[in-house]
């Protein structure tokens, strides 16, 4: 295909915590890019992950679930998921059987005065039945009359092909955003935190995950092996000894798997070093949230 017809565009996911954005970014990148775990604000950063072919480029982005903030971090998870309002060529608005049509309706407000073409899926229908379902779309019609529908099933990948020949009838021409082969515009060091702050929400319960960051202070790559020293912060003394866990035994466990993860993501042997440190109410701190990504404005 000639240069002149190459198409490329921005198509960001949005929607309301665990509607299963993240899934449905995996399946159309083809990747694992974004973190999955069953709790809520498990995304807090705006990821970027790009498909490419010798005919298009397509940058998706997955965003955190909008929710209303309580502190800082919140605060900036928010932007991430108000700024992919701005400047998408395509909006993907995801949504589920599960949850209340309503439940954010300021959100949903500034998505019925946009231009751009939405396309709005409704995910999980493996969880409904067809009637349940039907109505749910004449609903859904009310509220967006300008998006286009799309039931689908993002775990089962039911109708994902769908959703990406429609994305790609919607790019505009235009050369490509990033060099060719770019997977993401995320550095290495960033999936390494992510995969490491995946299986501490996969692993502790109640506030702990939602108080956990994750910084990877060394990243040294050698010819048969990378070698990381990572930092996994929490806020009180007491989740420090909970991270932890007797005898070590819990910050064990979340090493050996995130290990064989980056082992996975990088096609390299892994050698990992996880310490533990308190920062207090770091997810108020502005010095703090900058250093991790959450940029402020």
């Amino acid at each position: 295909m000639q240069e002149q017809n190459h198409r490329s565009g921005f198509v960001n996911i949005v929607g309301n915590p665990n509607v299963g954005k993240s899934t449905l970014m995996n399946r159309l990148v083809g990747e694992k890019i974004s973190i999955i775990t069953a709790k809520a604000q498990t995304t807090r950063h705006r990821i970027i992950g790009i498909v490419n072919t010798p005919a298009y480029q397509i940058v998706y982005s997955d965003t955190p679930g909008v929710l209303r903030p309580s502190y800082k971090l919140q605060e900036q998870m928010l932007n991430f998921s108000l700024s992919a309002l701005q400047d998408a060529d395509v909006l993907l608005y995801v949504t589920d059987v599960v949850e209340k049509i309503d439940k954010n309706d300021e959100f949903l407000a500034k998505v019925q005065q946009l231009e751009m073409p939405v396309l709005l899926l409704i995910n999980k229908i493996d969880q409904t039945n067809q009637a349940a379902l039907e109505a749910m779309v004449a609903q859904w019609r009310t509220l967006l009359p300008k998006a286009e529908i799309f039931p689908i099933s993002a775990l089962n990948n039911f109708a994902i092909e769908m959703v990406q020949k429609r994305i790609l009838e919607l790019l505009p021409e235009s050369p490509p955003y990033f060099e060719k082969d770019a997977l993401t515009d995320k550095p290495a060091r960033f999936f390494v935190a992510e995969i490491i702050r995946e299986k501490a929400l996969l692993l502790y319960q109640k506030e702990i995950p939602y108080s956990i960051e994750v910084g990877v202070e060394e990243f040294k790559e050698e010819e048969d092996i990378i070698r990381i020293r990572a930092i996994i912060l929490v806020e009180r003394d007491t989740q420090k000894g909970i991270v932890i866990g007797h005898k070590g035994e819990s910050l064990k466990k979340v090493g050996t798997m995130a290990r064989k993860d980056i082992e996975r993501f990088f096609e390299k042997k892994i050698f990992l070093q996880l310490y533990v440190k308190v920062e207090k109410d770091w997810r108020n701190r502005d010095n703090l949230l900058k250093t991790f990504g959450y940029k402020l404005d």
